[in-house]
């Protein structure tokens, strides 16, 4: 009888060389322990010109996939956040629309099961009450699409005070009521949050109880969301691990970014390792 895993551990794509080819980047995914890739689409015009990428282009995408035994399970949809749903311009807020529809429509054709959402309202411009409310609207259509297609979207949780804790998340998720919208928090950006809140980070995760789609494995240190190598911050990987766990959670994804090293190949293998020893201490 097969042994089914018990967690599904990914990899940010940018974790690798940008310019790898796909086969390049799911066979290095593959012999250094993760299970799949999170696709980026953020807000270089480079990435989101994958929304438009072809038929063939996605059948060879999914043959590669085959080829490899590593699939394109998750994306990290940062697009929106050069077009927020919010934004107080109008054509900006169509373009997120359209950037939406397009992610979704690219999900159903490469099997994407989850994709994370910013939770910006707007970034570049100051939020009010007017750019929670456009947020609120078409987060609602947003939705409206993804239950069609069958796709989860999931809130990441943010750096900025907007949406920086599962329970801002949970807010707009009790709101639309859909199983179709969820939350996807970040470690690494919960930890900052609660430190600079004072609250405690394994009751706000608690929050999220029955929405928790992912988790995002990422290190930090205060007032820093990105670039920290595994065990140098400080994010407790062992309590948000086996907390995750308790709350559900079989779906996470290590985020870290490839910076030029000469040895990425040796820092996807140490990642790997550092993550799943903190899987072992939690069976």
């Amino acid at each position: 009888m097969q042994v089914i895993p018990w967690y599904r551990l990914g990899l940010y794509e940018k974790a690798m060389p940008p310019q790898l080819s796909f086969v390049e980047m799911m066979k290095s995914t593959h012999l250094a322990q993760f299970d799949f890739i999170e696709l980026s689409v953020d807000e270089t015009d480079q990435r989101l010109s994958r929304l438009d990428w072809s038929l063939p282009e996605r059948d060879r995408l999914c043959h590669d996939m085959e080829l490899t035994g590593i699939r394109l399970e998750t994306m990290c949809l940062s697009g929106h956040r050069k077009y927020p749903l919010g934004s107080p311009d109008a054509s900006t807020r169509q373009r997120g629309l359209e950037i939406m529809e397009k992610a979704i429509d690219l999900s159903i054709d490469l099997g994407i099961r989850i994709i994370q959402l910013a939770g910006y309202d707007t970034y570049y411009d100051p939020s009010d009450d007017s750019t929670r409310q456009w947020f609120a609207e078409n987060l609602q259509k947003s939705v409206n699409l993804a239950s069609q297609a069958g796709v989860i979207l999931a809130f990441e949780t943010m750096e900025t005070p907007f949406m920086n804790t599962v329970g801002k998340a949970m807010a707009y998720v009790e709101r639309i009521q859909s199983p179709y919208l969820q939350v996807y928090p970040d470690s690494g950006n919960l930890t900052n949050a609660a430190l600079s809140d004072g609250h405690d980070v394994f009751s706000d995760l608690a929050s999220g109880r029955g929405h928790l789609a992912a988790l995002h494995l990422k290190e930090t240190v205060p007032g820093k969301f990105r670039e920290i190598p595994y065990g140098t911050g400080h994010v407790d990987f062992a309590r948000i691990i086996q907390n995750a766990l308790d709350l559900g959670v079989r779906r996470f994804t290590s985020e870290f970014w490839y910076l030029g090293e000469s040895n990425w190949q040796d820092n996807l293998r140490a990642a790997s390792q550092f993550l799943r020893a903190h899987f072992l201490q939690s069976t």
